[in-house]
């Protein structure tokens, strides 16, 4: 069965996760006749968090990423080596994917054998059948030792990998050669090119989709991060969190301008209309919001150590994880108020905004994933 027939057999079911009773909620929904007028869903802002699940097994997530039409997935670093896959309804583990290679098979020379990745981000391909995959560092023949936290691009680490899995067969299918412990990855809206962010040689690899080819090795700076691209495709803006400033990226010509923003900049979202940036300060403890065309700036504190943001899919709403802090907030993203924060776990790190269910999954370092609602 293809990939999105399985979607809009799931949508049809309403299928219903049996979790704990501390945690049971019924989730069966009754299908609208088919005349009947959409009903259009209460702004995100308006919602309340509530803790639905609580996911665990033999993982360890340093991210969680939705593809938009029904997964979820998980990144479970060298702990693991996998990338775990999941129903958002339901909440069920329907795939678990090693993260282990023979590279010769792809055509990449050097590296005999089996070679094991670390998976740390994913981003997908618009309509969700390839999910795009980082590896912290890659383990085998012919590769030296893991990156580090704190390098640079005389360091001499070994260049990593980013591999495309195929969400229908749930395979590995290609592989792309990276920088120095690539983080994050995004795709342009059109899905023709692939950005990556390499922590350790301070510069991002940018990826013809339809070739595998690297079309651009752009240097970029100590520690870049975090990337949103526009709706148009026509920029991207790069957290560089050994800075105070993003850089914005024109990605037609790979021009960069500095947009200062605070200290340790991590995570970035941006608006539906590329005006406005959100962005984690990671060094300062708060999370601020950037007119893109003024400079203005407001800031909101949420924790110690906020890491990863997410935007609700109507925009009304950020979710924002708390390191140190093992909280969760969410905020007003037109005035920047907190409108909530919740416990969470123990070092959460990573996060989504899933828009089939209107829930947010959030990545626990010590190897667990929670689901709220925000109904």
């Amino acid at each position: 069965m293809r990939l999105r027939d399985s979607i809009i057999r799931m949508a049809c079911t309403g299928a219903v996760l049996a979790v704990p009773a501390a945690l049971a909620i019924a989730t069966a929904t009754t299908p609208a006749a088919p005349d009947a007028p959409a009903s259009t869903p209460p702004a995100a802002v308006k919602g309340r968090l509530h803790l639905r699940s609580t996911i665990t097994g033999q993982i360890s997530p340093k991210s969680v990423a939705a593809s938009g039409n029904g997964l979820v997935t998980a990144q479970n670093m060298m702990y693991t080596h996998t990338i775990t896959v999941y129903d958002a309804r339901t909440m069920k583990l329907k795939a678990t994917i090693p993260d282990a290679v023979n590279l010769a098979r792809f055509g990449v020379k050097g590296h005999p054998g089996i070679s094991r990745g670390a998976p740390v981000e994913a981003a997908f391909s618009p309509g969700g059948l390839f999910a795009y995959v980082t590896n912290y560092s890659m383990y085998g023949s012919g590769f030296g030792p893991e990156g580090k936290d704190t390098c640079t691009p005389a360091s001499g680490t070994d260049r990593s990998f980013t591999y495309r899995v195929n969400l229908e067969s749930m395979k590995i299918d290609r592989v792309y050669r990276v920088g120095a412990v690539p983080k994050v990855v995004a795709v342009t809206p059109d899905g023709g090119r692939i950005l990556v962010t390499n922590w350790c040689s301070w510069d991002m690899t940018v990826i013809d989709a339809a070739t595998g080819r690297v079309v651009r090795t752009l240097p970029l700076g100590a520690y870049p991060r975090g990337i949103a691209v526009s709706k148009d495709g026509r920029f991207a803006l790069v957290a560089i969190m050994g800075s105070s400033h993003l850089l914005r990226v024109d990605l037609r010509n790979y021009r960069t301008r500095q947009i200062e923003v605070g200290s340790g900049p991590r995570a970035v979202a941006l608006s539906d209309d590329g005006t406005t940036a959100y962005v984690t300060l990671n060094a300062e403890g708060t999370v601020a919001k950037v007119n893109l065309r003024t400079g203005a700036r407001a800031r909101a504190s949420t924790g110690s150590a906020p890491r990863s943001l997410a935007r609700s899919a109507d925009g009304t709403a950020l979710y924002v994880v708390n390191y140190k802090s093992g909280t969760l907030s969410k905020l007003n993203s037109r005035n920047m108020r907190v409108l909530q924060t919740v416990e969470a776990c123990v070092h959460p790190i990573g996060i989504t905004y899933e828009p089939v269910a209107r829930r947010v999954w959030v990545a626990c370092y010590g190897g667990e994933i929670l689901v709220f609602d925000d109904r």
